[in-house]
């Protein structure tokens, strides 16, 4: 059975005992993980997950001594063992894994016979006085549980554990003789050969079914099993660990299983944990093993959110590229990439270093004062776009209302409007956002109905008709705001030469042209903006999405230096706009855009994705449009929504989503593998012959 698949436990409440022991190694750090993780806030990981926990008194040495740890090892057991019998659910915190010596034996001795024990390590911990080469006690609680070595740690009141039901898993880094006791004794260990072989999921079930036969078992991890990159902040770091997403994800809800009994958290070094990068894994660790099932998240969130989105039934827990997966542990290709903000794909490294670098840096102080990263972002972003200036917000809807303040305070100003008549012109279909405004010069009822009165001023026109927007100019006319390729209309692509002719009729007119890419900007439709298709400059253009790298809210309204000089100190602004945590992320992701060649990249693979796409032999498909890496396949009347089509995708390993009912997007990250893109392909062709009542043939 899948680990996540095993009957959940009721919720328990939950006993935190600190041991802070030290005793057993070379170097006492690990005695002050548990007052660490007390600030770092482990309580409230089970505060979250509607879990009551509470800290018990620490279990302190009586003294520095190594021949302290016997009497420490005692009174944990007790603690443990009376925890259990209060119905509780212990979560041992340590200090270094000496502890185990303690914890388990006080777990047996509630509940009168060994429990199974899944036992987390890059070591064996399995040595005895007589083969230690440093005689560290730290390096010997899993023989001492199987009834070998110091008798101080064996002598623990408590009954010997079973080796049929002990399994070591993540082990990479033993001496021989305590491979060879363990391989005497009969326990099963899963090392990095077997992790490798088997798959790190598949290898982990096969522990959990050895440790849970016949009774109820306990999970000890070792913080040293993850890999050093995620977890630096340990007693003895060994190399070449499983990585810390991967690893979260295969033990998520492990200890909700009513059969699971006790959690033990040993080896955090909080000195060696500069920037709280292990503490905060010791949290993730406890909230993935206490983790709800997705139907109760899915009810918390029916019951505490607001009723505004209507998404697909999955929840997801971790992406990485273009790959996503939910808190059952299935995997997605990711073919929306959240609108364009992750064009760059799930947990970019060079977009998380810059990320993390910054914000242990400096993140927020406001536009009161000037900050080291603003600068070079502004230049940047200038410099690549061709514009004069950029004024830095937080989302797409920010810069939309931003251009609008300033394309009218251009018109009164500069073409002399009067005060308070100027006029907006938009595209029937258009999606601006959720602002007022923005819904004001919206024709989908959906988005208007109940939200008026709308500002006045906001004029419709038909979209891709370059002479209705000339017979809708007026001399009280201010702009003209469009989005290259409307992307929530239904990836609709304006007529050839649409885009010249507009911008024509603009300058002819004296009406500022204004861009809304927040969507197609940055290399989405293969050029850097999508006005570059016809080699069109806007007076203005809003970005969006892409520009945070899919990790922070970043936007922003770049224009000519004729539009952005309307504006004066206090005429507009944004608490967080230009933070410089929001600026170094945004910079890192336009040159990671030009470094990878990400533009030409969407060019590319835009002419495959849409190869493919036009091919496709199933009446299901009433038309495929869009440009480079913005794609939409219209589903024919009679063959069911596109709602639907999205969830037979979802069903088969695809995630996206419809728009307006009709239309299923294809808007991968720019960086999609080209054999990821061909297998989310063949998923789409699968489902819309399904549609059909035929297999539809892809090339």
């Amino acid at each position: 059975m899948n680990i996540r698949m095993h009957p959940l436990n009721p919720p328990r409440s939950i006993a935190l005992i600190g041991a802070a022991c030290g005793l057993g190694g070379a170097d006492a750090g690990p005695a002050g993980a548990p007052a660490t993780l007390r600030r770092l806030g482990l309580t409230a990981v089970a505060r979250r997950l509607d879990l009551p926990a509470a800290w018990q008194p620490d279990i302190l040495p009586s003294s520095a001594s190594p021949a302290a740890l016997p009497d420490l090892l005692q009174r944990l057991a007790g603690a443990v063992a009376g925890r259990l019998d209060a119905g509780e659910l212990p979560v041992v915190i340590g200090g270094d894994h000496a502890i185990a010596a303690g914890t388990w034996r006080g777990v047996g001795r509630a509940i009168g016979e060994p429990p199974g024990l899944l036992w987390i390590d890059a070591h064996l911990d399995a040595h005895t006085p007589a083969t230690s080469p440093s005689g560290h006690a730290h390096g010997m609680p899993l023989a001492a549980l199987l009834g070998h070595g110091e008798p101080g740690m064996t002598s623990i009141d408590g009954p010997t554990l079973d080796p049929g039901r002990v399994a070591v898993f993540a082990a990479r880094d033993w001496e021989a003789p305590e491979r060879a006791l363990l391989d005497t004794l009969g326990v099963a260990v899963f090392d990095r050969t077997a992790i490798e072989r088997l798959g790190l999921e598949a290898a982990l079930l096969r522990a959990v079914a050895i440790v849970g036969r016949g009774g109820v078992f306990g999970i000890t991890v070792d913080m040293d099993a993850f890999d050093p990159a995620d977890a630096p902040g340990v007693a003895c770091p060994s190399a070449g660990g499983p990585p810390a997403g991967a690893m979260l994800a295969a033990l998520r809800r492990l200890a909700r299983r009513p059969d699971c009994i006790a959690i033990e958290i040993a080896e955090y070094h909080p000195g060696r944990d500069v920037a709280g990068q292990t503490g905060r894994l010791v949290c993730d660790l406890l909230e993935s093993l206490l983790a709800p099932e997705s139907g109760e998240l899915k009810a918390w969130e029916r019951e505490s959110g607001a009723r505004n989105y209507d998404p697909l039934p999955v929840v997801l827990a971790r992406g990485e590229g273009s790959l996503l997966w939910d808190i059952d542990g299935n995997r997605y290709v990711d073919m929306m990439a959240a609108y364009s903000a992750v064009s760059f794909g799930h947990a970019h490294p060079r977009l998380l270093a810059a990320m993390n670098s910054q914000a242990r840096r400096l993140a927020v102080t406001s536009r009161a004062f000037h900050n080291d990263r603003l600068p070079a972002f502004l230049r940047r972003l200038a410099e690549l776009t061709g514009f004069d200036r950029a004024l830095p917000m937080n989302t797409g809807a920010e810069a939309v209302e931003t251009a609008l303040k300033a394309a009218r305070k251009w018109g009164h100003q500069i073409k002399g409007i009067p005060d308070g008549q100027a006029e907006i012109i938009a595209c029937a279909g258009n999606f601006h956002g959720r602002t007022i405004a923005a819904v004001g010069l919206s024709t989908e009822p959906a988005y208007r109905e109940g939200f008026g009165p709308f500002p006045p001023g906001l004029v419709q026109i038909p979209y891709g008709d370059a002479a209705a927007l000339a017979a809708a100019i007026t001399p009280r006319t201010a702009a003209f705001l469009f989005e290259p390729i409307q992307g929530e209309g239904g990836i609709v692509v304006p007529p050839a030469g649409y885009l010249a002719a507009c911008a024509e009729i603009c300058r002819r007119e004296h009406v500022l042209l204004i861009a809304d890419e927040v969507q197609t900007g940055l290399g989405r439709t293969g050029r850097l903006l999508a006005c570059d298709h016809e080699d069109v400059q806007p007076d203005g253009v809003c970005l969006g999405k892409a520009l945070g790298g899919g990790l922070y809210p970043v936007s922003a309204f770049l224009a000519s230096e004729a539009l952005m000089s309307v504006f004066r100190p206090g005429d507009h602004g944004s608490t967080f706009g230009g933070n410089a945590l929001a600026a170094a992320v945004a910079t890192e992701a336009l040159e990671t855009l030009i470094d990878e060649g990400l533009v030409e990249r969407a060019e590319q693979l835009g002419h495959h994705l849409l190869a493919r796409l036009h091919v496709l032999d199933t009446p299901a498909v009433a038309d495929v449009r869009g440009r480079g890496l913005l794609t939409g396949i219209e589903i024919a009347t009679g063959h069911g929504t596109a709602r639907e089509v999205a969830e037979a995708l979802a069903r088969r390993g695809v995630l996206t989503k419809d728009t307006h009912g009709t239309v299923i997007r294809l808007a991968p990250a720019l960086t999609i593998p080209q054999d990821q893109l061909d297998w989310a392909l063949d998923r789409v062709a699968e489902v819309l012959g399904d549609r059909s009542g035929r297999r539809a043939r892809a090339a």
